[in-house]
């Protein structure tokens, strides 16, 4: 029964979402890939609205219902039946009544499963895609047949373009330029390679006085040089999101010191290497809002390379949906985080196995986040730098809750809804 449901309200959300669209024509730009989706999606968006009236979807609504209720303008109703009630009357609105209705909609798209990307490009078509990152082992990748297979579903909103509509990709991800190719679109890219149509340089920490902020990079953009500064979080990984809306701009011609003024009030979104206070003079790199072999590795060098720090702790959970992948994903994991810190926190049945790998780092094994955040409060000290990381399901964002210096800091943090903290 609840699958029917389900189905019957996934098809009437798109019938409304669809005739929604057929008669406001917004310009579609679509986000897709495997990491930093919705980082580059705030990014992206930010940048876009110094010229656009803009809609974008909110927090990670990136699915067949997320989708819907983004180009509706509501929020999700799911646990409200009188929400429901106003979804309704808000679409019977937009269709019947004049609306002022945005120009540009900035869609953040997922896939968790084979399919889930189709049936939203059933809903609406792109104008503009923006491909994040495509992994090796991307997450989800235990519903798939292989890695390629969810890599080719991610690019897939690609395919839907038309001729000469714009389509920016990494110039570091060997995935997205060999599909790329395959596409009839106009390419833009960014990222390191001296061929990228949106250059960022010279990628470091960004410091006021003495103290690590966020981070930092040239951007060069027709032949036009700017400083790219990202407040708030650390780690390679945020400047990225950044330069994929400088190839937005690009796109839409926007001129880089207009992009870059936008994106001096962007702030990269919770639980995606969030740097907070922590108790006795720690410092947090909250990355909890999920986990992969890619972004844990990135997570690891970022904490490597930190300056000032005292003791590098690497708190990390179970990367989960990687099936058949998981055991050597994890171990290998492990062989980064031992090192990459000076102690491993491993939380978690399949983080167990950091135990096992070689190096000097200490290693501290907990079964769950409840326990690990238990012992980490009095364990830390002046000066110590903790990464905390894991997928949804680990909710490691418990142990940065339990670690904060200032518990009001706990309303930044992923996973705050009341649905979400009641769960176990």
């Amino acid at each position: 029964m609840k699958k029917i449901f389900k189905f019957i309200t996934a098809t009437a959300l798109a019938l409304l979402a669809r005739a929604v669209v057929r008669r406001y024509k917004p310009h579609i730009v679509m986000v897709t890939g495997s990491v930093g989706k919705t980082s580059t999606k705030d990014a992206v968006a930010a940048v876009l609205a110094t010229r656009f009236y803009v809609r974008k979807s909110e927090k990670s609504f990136n699915s067949e219902f997320g989708v819907p209720f983004t180009i509706l303008g509501v929020d999700n109703p799911w646990h409200n039946p009188l929400a429901w009630f106003s979804l309704a009357k808000r679409a019977v609105a937009l269709l019947i009544l004049p609306n002022q209705y945005p120009k540009m909609l900035v869609l953040e798209v997922g896939a968790d499963k084979p399919g889930d990307l189709a049936r939203i490009l059933r809903i609406v078509t792109p104008d503009a895609v923006i491909v994040t990152r495509l992994p090796k082992v991307p997450v989800h990748v235990e519903a798939y047949a292989s890695p390629e297979a969810v890599r080719e579903e991610e690019f897939s909103p690609a395919y839907a373009l038309h001729a000469a509509a714009p389509l920016i990709i990494s110039s570091d991800d060997p995935y997205a330029l060999e599909s790329a190719l395959r596409t009839p679109a106009r390419i833009i890219s960014y990222g390191t390679a001296d061929s990228a149509s949106v250059q960022v340089k010279n990628v470091d920490f960004y410091e006021e006085e003495g103290q690590v902020k966020g981070m930092r990079a040239d951007a060069v953009m027709n032949g036009k040089k700017g400083d790219l500064v990202v407040k708030g979080s650390v780690g390679g990984t945020q400047i990225f999101p950044a330069a994929a809306a400088l190839a937005a701009a690009l796109a839409f011609d926007i001129a880089l010191p207009d992009a870059l003024k936008a994106l001096e009030g962007y702030e990269p979104p919770p639980g995606r290497g969030r740097l907070l206070s922590g108790k006795n003079g720690s410092i947090i790199i909250d990355d909890s809002y999920n986990s992969s072999p890619v972004a844990v590795a990135q997570g690891l060098e970022t904490l490597k390379a930190f300056p000032h720090a005292g003791r590098r702790i690497a708190v990390l959970g179970d990367m989960l949906e990687l099936g058949r992948y998981s055991v050597t994903e994890h171990e290998h994991a492990g062989v980064l985080a031992r090192d990459a810190s000076d102690v491993v926190v491993a939380v978690g049945i399949r983080s167990r196995v950091f135990a096992m790998a070689e190096g000097p780092a200490e290693v501290l094994l907990f079964d769950n986040a409840a326990a690990a955040a238990s012992a980490l409060a009095d364990f830390v000290r002046p000066g110590d730098v903790l990464l905390v990381k894991g997928s949804q399901s680990i909710r490691t964002e418990r142990i940065v809750k339990a670690l904060l210096a200032d518990p009001a800091d706990a309303a930044i943090l992923v996973r705050q809804e009341r649905t979400w903290r009641e769960k176990a």
